[in-house]
């Protein structure tokens, strides 16, 4: 009987599975692609003056996820799992508000992509703690990007941080 060894024990399998059909493998790192868009979010100012702040939790995440287009297939746990283009980008414009999130939480947060259903936007701290924010509210998704992954790959109902 053959046995599938190419599966990992760091993610779920479903999670796992939905990783590598958009094209993530262990030890996958394009620091290029991150830099690129560290030096995108730094060069941005708003209207307003508002900037992006970069730091290595962002950019760590950007390297080993960056550009994936994840598309999980079935059914959620709670909730209905997430379409996710992870690229920081689509948070370009949403200094002030990745701003306001942070003073609130008393850290730094920077974009880390999108759920592309809902646009939804994605963030993540500077100790790697990442969250979405959507019309309904900010929602905390996990204390790193692996269980932020498998919140929205899984369909895990996420932590409300504010009301509507």
């Amino acid at each position: 009987m053959h046995t599938d060894r190419t599966s990992s024990t760091r993610f779920a399998v479903p999670v796992d599975a939905a990783l590598r059909a958009a094209g993530w493998q262990p030890g996958r790192w394009d620091i290029k692609q991150a830099e690129y868009w560290a030096d995108a979010l730094r060069d941005h100012v708003s209207p307003a003056g508002h900037r992006h702040t970069v730091f290595p939790a962002a950019v760590e995440a950007w390297a080993e996820f960056g550009g994936l287009h994840i598309a999980p297939t079935g059914p959620g746990r709670q909730v209905a799992p997430a379409t996710l283009h992870l690229d920081p980008l689509h948070g370009l414009h949403m200094a002030r508000t990745l701003g306001d999130l942070g003073r609130a939480l008393d850290t730094q947060v920077c974009p880390l992509g999108a759920e592309t259903d809902s646009q939804s936007l994605l963030a993540i701290d500077t100790d790697g703690r990442v969250y979405t924010l959507d019309h309904t509210g900010d929602w905390y998704l996990g204390q790193d990007i692996d269980q932020a992954l498998s919140t929205l790959i899984a369909g895990t109902e996420p932590t409300r941080l504010t009301a509507s």
